[in-house]
């Protein structure tokens, strides 16, 4: 699943990429340190006081979506502390990545509590992943897509890994959801913008008729 030019470098169940003799480096934006800090920073602060929202309607409204999803190739774009362990059914063979290998660690213990058996996690940046072409039939990418430097690239990414028919699940807040004009880090895109984006790379584009907050909840399939 690793393109030729990458070798696996495992450490302690995450697993490093080593590329012309260069083992990638990240620099996570909380900090490893803060790690722990971060399941209750996102409960207790960024949904109901950045995104005004229910986080746990959010994690309802995505099991209802990954609840029949099985037995795939799935994808997980910004993993962070694994919360999706709880959310996707644990037949699937899951592949997470993230910058942090703090969080990592933390989604580590979750999946292995949830039952999982065939995960692997990878310290890698979503706009250059390592994986080849048409290898996954599920991708996923939650609260993150704002962060992404340069969003085409990551979409491009995306559409390159997923198999035809490949589905792309995604929640990420808009600027016209923001009624409240709340300080949201990140780039933010509108859903007009956003859609036009997925639609010029090969996708089409299919709003979730589900409110809340700031949030908007959207799949893609890979058509082209």
């Amino acid at each position: 699943m690793i393109k030729e030019e990458y070798e696996e470098i495992k450490r302690d169940s995450i697993i490093y990429l080593k590329k012309d003799n260069n083992l990638s480096k990240h620099k996570p934006w909380l900090g490893d340190l803060l790690s722990a800090f971060y399941d209750p920073i996102m409960e207790k602060s960024i949904f109901p006081k950045k995104f005004d929202a229910s986080i746990t309607g959010h994690k309802q409204f995505l099991k209802d979506c990954y609840s029949n999803i099985h037995n795939l190739n799935v994808l997980e774009l910004a993993a962070g502390s694994g919360d999706i362990a709880q959310l996707l059914p644990d037949d699937n063979d899951y592949t997470g990545i993230d910058i942090s290998r703090g969080l990592l660690k933390i989604a580590e213990r979750k999946f292995r509590s949830c039952g999982f058996k065939n995960i692997k996690l990878y310290i890698c940046s979503a706009d250059e992943l390592p994986f080849i072409d048409n290898y996954f039939n599920f991708c996923i990418c939650n609260l993150s897509l704002n962060f992404f430097i340069d969003t085409e690239k990551v979409i491009k990414e995306i559409y390159r890994v997923l198999r035809i028919n490949g589905v792309f699940i995604c929640s990420v807040p808009v600027p016209e959801r923001n009624i409240r004009k709340n300080t949201i880090r990140g780039r933010l895109y509108s859903e007009e913008k956003m859609k036009n984006l997925f639609v010029k790379y090969g996708f089409n584009f299919e709003p979730f008729n589900f409110k809340n907050g700031s949030l908007l909840y959207f799949r893609t399939i890979k058509i082209e």
